[in-house]
């Protein structure tokens, strides 16, 4: 055996370390949880210069996607990682991938899929990725995870398929435990061996053609090379598992388990609770009693034979689904255990029960009464387990909140009187000390005198408000998710007018408000052009925190130049985020709706006004677009008391500049020119411990970039008007 060396790390790290022995060309991705320390350990090491793999953060899962396959056809190694939404997200391209054979390397770090919205691990996600043409292996442990990411790309290289390591968010993703990795990267890289193209993309004396229209009966031919790819799958992985075990002394097979040999009783478990049930079945097992667990490591293909050899002699046997199929009687593990035991002739009594669904935790009490379950003839075949029995008599005699009538709204904007503006969200919330966002949104509701409706996106305005069974919402609340909020709300807005139009419900004014932030208008800038360009009457207002705060601060298209996040480290080989902060009110300009403004809370009489034109602009003309600057103390790295000042010196160092876009004319709102209050940008950054680094003299020349194109656009500004 090679050398290795012990790690106590969790297994989204020991994917990164993988990742980066194997010396992969290309990561695409998107952070979302869990799944995104794996971007951020990778980032830490090329900012180390550890690693000189391309990293591209894309504006969501669904370019991530695409940018791993780009990179696939073109020959380079490439890898992804994601969870939940962002995999249903861009499930359209992975059919694509495996169609067309390239191979590549997917981490799926399994979470609840939204909605409602849940960060917490269960296999919802996984199992929507049957179909795709994948291979999945699915790790139950840390040490799985580092060896299933080394074996997982030899084996798409093998059979010119991408394929997922999938293992369970939290409990496997971020729990530490003691590992082997190998000492030298070396090592790694001369297992997998060296790349291998039949047929380079990029050889332009022999030009090919890849993805080509397809109709019958080529395409049903293409889908049967990919179902014999597949069968090549289930031949290779236990040559590959042997080769791997004979370099590491770690053997894995296809399915695994404990006691099974004589069990009557046998429990079929996926993921970190096998690791649980393990414990539970040696002391049963130590009390004479024949039980026994058993897992799949591969999910797709579907070892069958393999399977049924451990546990087709079972009386009982009792497969217990993170996830359910609904309307089908089980989640699809327990669907597909099901066909196998018909398929080779078992007579064993099979139940199905869904449990841990959102990350609940399961305990060896509950493994004890499983295997009561299983045995039991009075247990259903197929049941949930832990659920909650509500109050089914339970009527609520009031409204959680007293409306909020249109005359009480009706105060005026100036600062006297919008005092009097009723709170249309209540006092508590769970945000951080300091935190921009409350702050924006009273601001911004002092300006708007009609009722609302609010649609959040996810992120960190939506989490701390939220948080079941409470709201802080005295009015009409929806939450969608980041890709697709604008959208939602069109098609909100519309009925309520084609309804008031029957005269289904009362006329008058209402104001369809969008709250996006933490990144919500990177990954969700096309649903808000497509929306500005349809020119429904409604108002989206955009906090601009600088980074997607909700998931840990990695940067986003709105961070600055030169910011330090969880994705832009600085080190010796890179200074922080590489590239300019993005200029969406701009970009929602060019679409030419009738206002687009620029506000922050150190200039509320100007954020009052702008609300208030924007609220007339989206009630009788069409989409309307503010953006705030909005302080985050916990990720700016600066003091909660001293966030006032901190939004007054991004103003007055032009970073962002007070304007507003109406009708198409332009006009700036504050000159700190004018006033003698402008300062250099140097001085903004030196206030906040994610740009502090900037102040020095080493990274002088980022920062005169950075102030050059500051100056560029202030000046564009001034000559729009």
């Amino acid at each position: 055996m090679n050398k290795q060396i012990m790690e106590y790390a969790s297994g989204n790290e020991m994917a990164a370390i993988a990742i980066k022995q194997i010396g992969y060309d290309l990561m695409g991705y998107y952070p979302i949880t869990p799944s995104t320390q794996i971007a951020e350990s990778l980032d830490v090491m090329r900012a180390n210069g550890e690693t000189d793999m391309v990293m591209i953060p894309a504006e969501g899962e669904h370019s991530a996607a695409g940018i791993c396959y780009g990179a696939a056809v073109a020959g380079g190694r490439v890898v992804n990682a994601t969870s939940a939404n962002g995999l249903l997200y861009a499930i359209e391209q992975l059919p694509v991938q495996s169609g067309t054979r390239y191979p590549m390397v997917m981490n799926v770090v399994c979470r609840t899929v939204s909605g409602p919205l849940s960060i917490k691990g269960d296999h919802s996600d996984i199992m929507y990725l049957l179909n795709a043409g994948w291979p999945i292996l699915f790790a139950t442990t840390v040490q799985q995870v580092y060896d299933f990411n080394i074996v997982a790309l030899r084996l798409a290289e093998q059979v010119r398929l991408p394929v997922v390591v999938a293992y369970d968010g939290f409990f496997t993703s971020h729990q530490k435990g003691r590992c082997y990795r190998f000492d030298k990267d070396e090592t790694v890289r001369e297992f997998i061996g060296p790349k291998k193209e039949d047929y380079p993309f990029l050889d332009l004396e022999h030009p090919i053609t890849v993805g080509s229209y397809m109709n019958e009966p080529d395409i049903i031919n293409n889908r049967y090379q990919l179902h014999l790819a597949m069968e090549q799958v289930r031949e290779a992985l236990p040559k590959l598992f042997e080769a791997y075990g004979e370099l590491s002394g770690r053997y894995y097979g296809a399915v695994e388990g404990c006691g099974c040999q004589d069990a009557d009783t046998i429990l079929v478990m996926l993921g970190s609770s096998y690791d649980t049930s393990l414990e539970v079945v040696e002391e049963l097992r130590a009390k004479g009693e024949k039980v026994g667990v058993a897992t799949l490591h591969s999910l797709r293909p579907f070892l069958d034979s393999e399977l049924f050899k451990l546990i087709g002699h079972a009386k009982n046997i009792l497969v217990a689904d993170r996830q359910d199929s609904y309307g089908a009687g089980g989640g699809n593990l327990s669907l597909e255990l099901r066909a196998m035991l018909q398929k080779y002739g078992s007579s064993a009594k099979v139940k199905s029960l869904v449990y841990g669904l959102g990350g609940k935790d399961l305990f060896k009490e509950d493994i004890e009464k499983m295997v009561e379950l299983a045995r039991s003839p009075e247990a259903a075949d197929f049941d949930y387990y832990g659920v909650t029995p509500g109050v089914g008599d339970y009527h609520q005699d009031r409204p959680l909140f007293e409306p909020i009538t249109r005359e009480m709204t009706k105060v005026g904007n100036t600062i006297n009187s919008t005092t009097a503006m009723p709170g249309r969200i209540a006092p508590g919330h769970g945000a951080c000390p300091g935190c921009g966002i409350p702050v924006n949104l009273n601001l911004l509701l002092k300006g708007i005198e009609d009722p609302v409706v609010f649609l959040f996106q996810t992120g960190c305005a939506m989490i701390v408000t939220t948080a079941y069974p409470k709201t802080s919402f005295k009015v009409p609340y929806v939450h969608n998710l980041f890709q697709n909020g604008a959208a939602t709300l069109s098609g909100i807005a519309e009925i309520c007018y084609r309804k008031q139009q029957k005269g289904e419900i009362p006329p008058g004014d209402i104001i369809f408000v969008m709250v996006s932030g933490d990144g919500g208008m990177d990954i969700g800038m096309g649903s808000a052009i497509g929306t500005a360009l349809r020119g429904h009457r409604l108002l989206i207002f955009e906090y601009d925190n600088g980074g997607y705060m909700n998931t840990g601060y990695q940067l986003s298209y709105s961070t600055p130049l030169g910011a330090r996040s969880s994705t832009s480290h600085v080190g010796r080989e890179q200074y922080g985020k590489s590239f300019f902060n993005k200029d969406m009110p701009q970009i929602m300009a060019a679409t030419g709706i009738p206002y687009v403004a620029t506000v922050a809370e150190s200039n509320p009489l100007d954020f009052i006004k702008k609300a208030a034109k924007a609220a007339y602009y989206a009630k009788t003309t069409g989409t309307a677009y503010i953006k705030a600057i909005s302080a985050c103390p916990l990720n700016w790295n600066d003091k909660p008391a001293t966030e006032r000042r901190v939004i007054e010196a991004a103003v007055d160092s032009c970073y962002f500049p007070l304007y507003e876009v109406e009708l198409g004319v332009t006009k700036l709102s504050y000159d700190p020119e004018k006033s003698g209050k402008k300062i250099p940008v140097k001085d903004w950054l030196a206030m906040m411990g994610r740009t502090k680094h900037l102040a020095g003299d080493e990274y002088k020349a980022v920062v005169e970039l950075m102030q050059e194109e500051i100056d560029r656009r202030f000046q564009r500004i001034k000559d729009k008007q």
